[in-house]
């Protein structure tokens, strides 16, 4: 395939119709090279210099993340520095990015180097400190307490180092039944704030980790950058589990310790804050039982001598004068019970005689017996009036003891 042929832009490639890989290298090539020169800000984690060369190389890593970039300098860059730059220095470098075709690979092409400053470091982390205390991360309402004892107690630290040897030391002398999950991370250097946000996120994800321990010692005010890195402040301060910070010495403030839940000055301080003295504790134990045996002693004699006043009392020495009273108020209130029930029932005698001698006064039967009767038709309806009367008409008649009938006749016969 022809140069003329090949597709113009990327976008216009296809399976049948692709790039040479000559191409594609040659088109990031002409990308890079319309970049202007930069000043980039990194951390040297390798620096090689040869007599008679007249570059250098080194490696240059992120401050923060887990990336690098190669870079060559002229010798006399390096040479016109106030002092050599070596591993692990913070530089702020002057490059234009290459890409070398061949190889296909970026690096810096550096003109000038300078060391970032301790009153710039200074300044910037005075800027994020404020940045982050604006937030609320430094506020004391967010830190969260410390359990009593733990399960178990993370720690992150060096490896062997002596920041290790105190915390592992103190815990165990001060409880040595306590359980310690190490994780041994770079505590120095460009790899710090990875390795350590990273065994950070491994221990909060444990359950049984109730409290988790950043320690290391003391150092150059360069070397305990790292525990200043925003990245990893973030992170301890979103962990959820206590962290206690123990870094450096007490003079030492790294960002850290302003996030941490706990800020230990050294690490045994670290190692007496997240578990108890058992020595104290059993010390503690043993007062508190002596004051409780005391306290039960005294309450048992003060009942005792209650008790025995209160059976010394005249009351007490005649038992039976108590329910001799008792059986006597008893006895009068069953006889009081028994007045006011017979003089009710004598009254409700009286008025149940009463209502019966005046329903007995107003009943029909009464009226009959006084001599009355009632007379009705042969359908059963009382005759009211003389008129209603038919001659000859059957009527029944009621007298008090019985009914009869009775048929009137005319009044000319009566005469008769």
């Amino acid at each position: 395939m022809t140069s003329a042929s090949l597709p113009p832009t990327a976008r216009d490639t296809t399976a049948s119709s692709p790039w040479p890989l000559r191409t594609l290298s040659m088109k990031i090539s002409d990308y890079v090279d319309r970049m202007s020169p930069l000043w980039v800000e990194g951390q040297i984690v390798e620096l090689t210099r040869r007599p008679g060369m007249s570059r250098a190389f080194l490696t240059l890593r992120d401050t923060d993340v887990d990336m690098s970039l190669s870079v060559s300098i002229p010798t006399g860059a390096l040479d016109a520095m106030p002092s050599p730059p070596g591993t692990g220095a913070r530089v702020v470098v002057h490059a234009k990015p290459t890409f070398w075709t061949r190889r296909g690979t970026l690096q810096l092409d550096a003109r000038q180097m300078r060391h970032v400053g301790v009153g710039e470091l200074l300044a910037r982390l005075e800027h994020l400190k404020q940045l982050l205390r604006s937030e609320g991360l430094f506020e004391p309402g967010r830190k969260k307490p410390l359990p009593f004892l733990p399960r178990r107690v993370g720690l992150i630290t060096g490896r062997a180092t002596a920041a290790e040897r105190d915390v592992l030391a103190g815990v165990h002398r001060r409880w040595p039944a306590a359980r310690v999950e190490v994780r041994q991370v770079a505590v120095q250097g460009a790899d710090t704030v990875v390795a350590v946000s990273t065994a950070l996120r491994e221990l909060d994800a444990l359950d049984e980790v109730d409290v988790i321990v950043i320690a290391r010692g003391g150092g150059s005010f360069e070397d305990l950058l790292p525990f200043s890195n925003e990245a990893l402040v973030r992170a301890v301060s979103q962990a959820r589990t206590p962290v206690v910070s123990a870094i450096g010495h007490e003079t030492d403030t790294p960002l850290l310790d302003f996030v941490a839940d706990l800020r230990a000055s050294t690490p045994t301080h670290a190692a007496a804050a997240v578990v108890p003295d058992v020595a104290d504790e059993l010390r503690g134990l043993s007062t508190v039982r002596r004051r409780a045996l005391a306290a039960v002693r005294r309450r048992i004699t003060a009942e005792r001598e209650r008790l025995a006043s209160l059976m010394s009392r005249p009351v007490m020495t005649d038992r039976a004068a108590i329910v001799a009273q008792h059986r006597a108020d008893v006895e009068s209130l069953r006889t009081r019970g028994r007045e006011r029930l017979a003089e009710r029932l004598a009254r409700e005698r009286d008025r149940s005689g009463g209502i019966v001698r005046h329903l007995r006064a107003v009943s029909p039967q009464h009226t009959l017996e006084r001599g009355y009767a009632v007379v009705r038709h042969g359908d059963g309806t009382i005759v009211r009036d003389r008129g209603e009367v038919e001659v000859d008409e059957l009527l029944r008649v009621t007298v008090a003891r019985g009914d009869f009938a009775v048929r009137p006749v005319a009044a000319a016969t009566l005469a008769t």
